[in-house]
C-alpha cells in the first residue's frame, strides 16, 4: 500500500466522502486540487498543473487557486454542471502542532448556488426532489435557497408530468433515492439540462420539523423531507430562512405544456434562448428583483379560478386609473432591494454591512409606499398598505449600529457606529488619540534629554522605539528607563516603560477594536436573524404590488383592456393584436384581426399563403388566454373569453437532435400530447400538420386528426393547413368553419393584407414568396411552367374526386371505387381524351405508345408532388423528341 503523507492522507480521506465533487483543499492561502480532481480541473478552469511530491516516491499531479478569489472559479465548475466540495482549516495554523483539522464546510451545486454572476436578480435558482412511491404516483418538491421559497406536490404516474414540472420551474439539480427507476433517470438527463443527486434520508429532522408538521400527508412529508436533509448535509448550516412549506395542485392552474411553452415563447425564444422577444419581455415593467421572480411564476401558471383572476384584474384596474400615484409607487419601489434574498443571506450567515444598509434603505421606502396606497380610494389598495409591515424596530437598530457607508469585508473594521458600544468606543479612543499621545511623549522626552533629533517610531517587528544617534547617546539620563532594543549603524533604539504602557495600549485597542467590531457585527446579524419571518412576508406582499402596478403599466401603455370571461365556452376577441410582435412592429403598423368561437364554432380551419400571418393568429389567441388568465388586460379592443384548463400548441418545425427525433417526430409527439391530454374546455393550435411525409400521408393524418378533435374532443381548436382539400369539410363537420388570411395579387406581385376572413382561400401564393425571398429568376420561371401544368391537369378534375382525394367519412369501398375512377382519369388527362380511345391507338407512334404506358404505369396517388412534377417534364421531354 502507498505510504502518502500525512497531509495527502487527510485530503484521500476527506475525498472519499465527496467522490462526485472536486474538493477545494484549503492550504494557507490557497485551495489546492490533487489528482484526478486537478487534471480535470486544470482543463476547465485553464490554470496551470503542476505536481507535488505526495510521499509515495511519485509526483502527485496538482493545481489551485487563491482563497480570496477562488469564487469565480468555483461557479465556472458549478455552472458547468459541476459540484463542488469547500474544505476549510478548522484551526490557526500558528498555534498548532501537527497536522490541523479540516472539514468540508459546504457542497456548493448547481442547485445551492446562493450569489454570483449566475444567479439572476428576476430568476429563481430552484433545486427539486422527485419521490417515487409503490402506489405509481410522484412526491414533486422544489426550494429556492436563496429566497427561501419552498413547495411540494404529488403527480400520476406519467413521465410527461414528472419532466414537464421539472422544465417549468427550471431547476438546476433534482435530488432523488439511490434506487431511483434508472428508466426515468435517463429520461430527465437526456430532456433536462440537470443534475442528478442522491439522498436517502426521509426522515423529519429538528430544525424543519415544525415547518414539515404542517403538512399532514405521509408522501409530501417524505418527498420534503428528502430535499431538506439533502440541504441540511451538503450546506452545514442555518437554514431559517426556509418559508413554511406550500402545497400546490398542478390541477390549479392553466397546463401548458414544455413544448406549448417553448412554441409560444412565454419566457424566452424559440432561436436565441433569451428573454428578449418573449411574453415575460414585453411584460415585464417591474421595479423589484422579487417583482420580476413572481411575474416569471404567474406566467409559467396561469389561474383557473375565476375568483382569484378577478380580484386580480380589478387590482390591476384601480392602479391603471391612477396614474400619479402608479408613478409615485413606482419611483418609490425602484429603492427597493432584494429582501428575499438578503434575508436568505442573513439566515446562511453570509451577509456583510452594505447589505443591512440596503435593507434599511428598503424598509425606509415601506412608509412612503404605505402612504400612496392609503392615497388611492379603493378598499382594495387600503388592505394592501395595512398588510404592508415597516419593520420599524430594525430599521432603528441598523441605523443606530451600522455607518452609512461601511466597507465590503466585515472583518476589517470601521462597520459600527460611535457610541453603540462602550468598549468598542473606548479601544476606539485609544487608536485615534494614540498618535497625539505619542506625540507629546516625544515632545517631553525631547525635553528631559536635550536631544532634539530625538524621534519615536514604529514598525511590524519591533513596535514602537525612541532612536536615538549614536552622537547623542551620552545624553541619555542613567536611571535606567531607557532599554535598549536595536542597534542601527548611526543610531541606537529604546523602548521606556512608558512608551512600553502606550504600545500595549494602542497596539491592543486596534487588534481588540476589529475584534470586537467583528463580533458586534455577527451579534446584531443574529437579531436580524428574529426578523426573517416577517422580512419574508413584506416581500410577498411588495412582489404582488410590483407585478400589479406591472400589469397597469404595461395595459395603459399598449392600449389593452380588462377582459370578461364567459361560463358558455364562448370566445369572442374583437381586432386583437399578437402583443409581442405588435411592440416590435410598433401599434401603428400592426394589423388587428377578430376572433369569434362558440358551440357552434369550435374548430377553425386557417387557410392562406406563407408569411400572411396564420402563425401568429394562432399565436396570439394563445397569449390573449394566457395574458387574462394571470390577470392582465388582453391586447384588444374587446375580448369575452371562457376559461382554458389547458393550451396545446404544434407550431413551427424543429428537429430534437440530441432525443434522435426528427422534425415530423417531433411533430407527431406534440400532437400526441394535445390528442391524448386536452378536454372540450382547452385550446389546440396546430400549425401545418403533415407537413414531414408525403402529401397524402399528411393530408390523411391531418384530416384524421381534425376530425377526431372535432368528434370526441370538443376543444376550441385554430387548425391552418396548407392542404386545400381540406376545406370541403365543412360540409362534414358540423362545427368546423373555414377562415382564410387574405391576399390580392397586382402586376405579378402579392401583397398580404393580413387579415383573416371568413371562407377558403383560393390558392397558396407560394411562387409569390419565393420572388420575395429573391430565388434565382430562372428557377421562379421554371416553377411557374410547372405549376401552370398541374393546374392544368387538375383542372379536369371533379368536385367529387376531390372529395375522394380527403376521404370524406365514406366507406372503404366507395373510397377505393372513386380513387379507382380518378386514377384512370389521371393517366388519360395528359392527352386529348377522343385521341385515346383504342381505334385512335392505331395512329400513334411507338414513342406515344411508350410514353402513354408509362404515364398508365403511374400511381398519383401515392406520388409526392416533386415526384408528380419530375415524372411529368420527363414524359414530356420524350414527347417532344419524337
Amino acid at each position: 500500500m502507498k505510504q502518502y503523507t500525512p497531509m495527502i492522507q487527510q485530503y484521500l480521506s476527506i475525498k472519499a466522502e465527496y467522490t462526485d465533487a472536486f474538493l477545494f483543499f484549503r492550504l494557507g492561502d490557497f485551495y489546492e486540487l490533487f489528482f484526478e480532481d486537478a487534471i480535470h480541473a486544470s482543463q476547465e478552469l485553464e490554470i496551470t498543473l503542476t505536481a507535488r511530491d505526495g510521499g509515495a516516491e511519485e509526483k502527485i499531479p496538482m493545481c489551485g487557486v487563491p482563497y480570496h478569489s477562488a469564487s469565480g472559479y468555483i461557479e465556472t465548475l458549478v455552472n458547468r454542471g459541476y459540484k463542488v466540495a469547500i474544505c476549510e482549516q478548522m484551526e490557526d495554523p500558528k498555534q498548532t502542532k501537527g497536522m490541523v483539522r479540516r472539514e468540508v464546510v459546504q457542497l456548493i451545486t448547481p442547485g445551492t448556488m446562493m450569489e454570483g454572476n449566475s444567479i439572476h436578480d428576476k430568476e429563481n435558482n430552484y433545486i427539486a426532489s422527485v419521490t417515487s412511491f409503490e402506489d405509481g404516483t410522484y412526491g414533486l418538491s422544489f426550494c429556492d435557497l436563496s429566497t427561501g421559497e419552498s413547495r411540494v406536490t404529488l403527480l400520476q404516474n406519467q413521465l410527461e408530468d414528472i419532466l414537464n414540472e421539472l422544465a417549468t420551474i427550471g431547476t438546476k439539480e433534482v435530488v432523488i433515492s439511490p434506487d431511483f427507476n434508472e428508466d426515468l433517470q435517463n429520461k430527465i438527463r437526456e430532456r433536462l439540462p440537470i443534475a442528478i443527486s442522491f439522498e436517502d434520508e426521509v426522515d423529519c429532522r429538528n430544525q424543519y420539523l415544525d415547518k414539515l408538521l404542517k403538512i399532514k400527508q405521509e408522501k409530501l412529508q417524505i418527498t420534503i423531507a428528502r430535499l431538506f436533509n439533502y440541504l441540511y448535509r451538503t450546506q452545514k448550516r442555518s437554514l431559517e430562512h426556509i418559508q413554511p412549506v406550500e402545497i400546490y395542485q398542478v390541477h390549479q392552474f392553466m397546463k401548458i405544456d414544455y413544448f406549448s411553452k417553448r412554441n409560444l415563447e412565454l419566457t424566452e425564444t424559440i432561436r436565441s434562448k433569451g428573454k428578449k422577444g418573449s411574453l415575460l419581455w414585453l411584460l415585464d415593467e417591474t421595479k423589484t428583483a422579487m417583482g420580476g421572480r413572481l411575474l416569471k411564476q404567474w406566467i409559467d401558471r396561469p389561474l383557473l379560478a375565476i375568483d382569484m383572476i378577478e380580484k386580480r384584474l380589478a387590482n390591476v384596474e384601480i392602479l391603471k386609473n391612477n396614474y400619479f400615484e402608479r408613478q409615485d409607487l413606482r419611483e418609490k419601489l425602484k429603492n427597493v432591494y432584494d429582501i428575499e434574498r438578503l434575508a436568505g443571506r442573513v439566515a446562511f450567515g453570509n451577509v456583510n454591512a452594505r447589505d443591512l444598509i440596503s435593507l434599511k434603505t428598503t424598509l425606509l421606502q415601506i412608509p412612503d409606499i404605505i402612504a400612496v396606497l392609503q392615497s388611492i380610494p379603493a378598499g382594495e389598495m387600503q388592505e394592501r398598505a395595512e398588510k404592508l409591515d415597516p419593520c420599524t424596530e430594525l430599521v432603528d437598530l441598523i441605523g443606530k449600529a451600522i455607518v452609512d457607508q461601511p466597507p465590503l469585508s466585515i472583518k476589517e473594521g470601521n462597520i459600527i457606529r460611535d457610541g453603540y458600544d462602550d468598549q468598542l468606543d473606548t479601544y476606539r479612543y485609544a487608536s485615534r488619540n494614540g498618535k497625539v499621545w505619542i506625540s507629546e511623549l516625544e515632545k517631553n522626552e525631547r525635553e528631559k534629554t536635550g536631544i532634539k533629533s530625538l524621534k519615536i517610531g514604529y514598525n511590524r517587528v519591533f513596535g514602537y522605539y525612541i532612536e536615538v544617534t549614536k552622537a547623542n547617546l551620552h545624553l541619555l539620563p542613567e536611571d535606567g528607563n531607557y532599554e535598549r532594543k536595536q542597534t542601527l549603524t548611526n543610531a541606537e533604539r529604546f523602548i521606556t516603560p512608558e512608551l512600553k504602557e502606550k504600545e500595549t495600549v494602542i497596539l491592543e485597542a486596534e487588534e481588540k477594536m476589529v475584534d470586537l467590531e467583528y463580533e458586534i457585527f455577527v451579534s446584531i446579524r443574529e437579531q436580524v436573524k428574529n426578523y426573517i419571518p416577517r422580512l419574508q412576508e413584506l416581500a410577498k406582499q411588495v412582489s404582488e404590488l410590483d407585478c400589479l402596478q406591472c400589469f397597469a403599466t404595461v395595459s395603459e401603455d399598449r392600449m389593452y383592456v380588462k377582459p370578461i370571461f364567459r361560463k358558455d365556452r364562448k370566445l369572442f376577441i374583437k381586432e386583437g393584436r399578437h402583443p409581442v410582435v405588435e411592440k416590435v412592429m410598433n401599434i401603428q403598423a400592426y394589423v388587428p384581426n377578430d376572433c369569434e368561437m362558440d358551440n357552434s364554432r369550435e374548430v377553425l380551419l386557417i387557410t392562406g399563403p406563407n408569411m400572411s400571418g396564420k402563425s401568429t393568429y394562432m399565436r396570439q389567441i394563445a397569449l390573449t388566454a394566457i395574458l387574462a388568465q394571470i390577470g392582465c388586460f388582453v391586447p384588444a379592443e374587446e375580448a369575452e373569453l371562457p376559461i382554458f384548463d389547458q393550451i396545446f400548441t404544434r407550431i413551427g418545425a424543429a428537429d430534437d437532435l440530441i432525443s434522435g427525433q426528427s422534425t415530423f417526430m417531433v411533430e407527431m409527439l406534440e400532437a400526441k400530447n394535445a390528442i391524448s391530454g386536452a378536454t372540450e374546455n382547452s385550446l389546440i393550435l396546430f400549425d401545418e400538420i403533415g407537413r414531414g411525409t408525403s402529401t397524402y400521408d399528411g393530408m390523411a393524418l391531418a384530416q384524421a386528426m381534425i376530425e377526431y378533435i372535432h368528434d370526441k374532443i370538443g376543444a376550441k381548436t385554430l387548425f391552418s393547413t396548407h392542404y386545400h382539400e381540406l376545406t370541403v369539410l365543412d360540409q362534414s363537420l358540423a362545427k368546423l368553419r373555414n377562415v382564410h388570411v387574405s391576399a390580392v395579387e397586382k402586376d405579378g406581385h402579392v401583397v398580404f393584407l393580413h387579415k383573416i376572413k371568413e371562407g377558403p382561400a383560393d390558392k397558396s401564393y407560394g411562387i409569390h414568396v419565393a420572388k420575395l425571398a429573391d430565388l434565382p429568376p430562372d428557377l421562379i420561371k421554371r416553377a411557374e411552367e410547372i405549376l401552370e401544368t398541374l393546374e392544368n391537369q387538375n383542372d379536369s378534375k371533379t368536385t367529387s374526386e376531390a372529395q375522394a382525394n380527403t376521404l370524406i367519412k365514406e366507406d372503404t369501398s366507395e373510397i377505393k371505387e372513386k380513387q379507382e375512377n380518378i386514377h384512370e382519369i389521371e393517366q388519360l388527362s395528359f392527352f386529348n381524351h377522343e385521341e385515346v380511345t383504342p381505334p385512335a391507338q392505331e395512329k400513334l407512334t411507338n414513342q406515344e405508345k411508350k410514353v402513354l404506358d408509362e404515364l398508365d404505369s403511374l400511381n398519383l396517388l401515392e406520388m409526392t408532388p416533386i415526384d408528380t412534377m419530375n415524372a411529368l417534364y420527363r414524359l414530356k421531354k420524350k414527347l417532344s423528341k419524337k
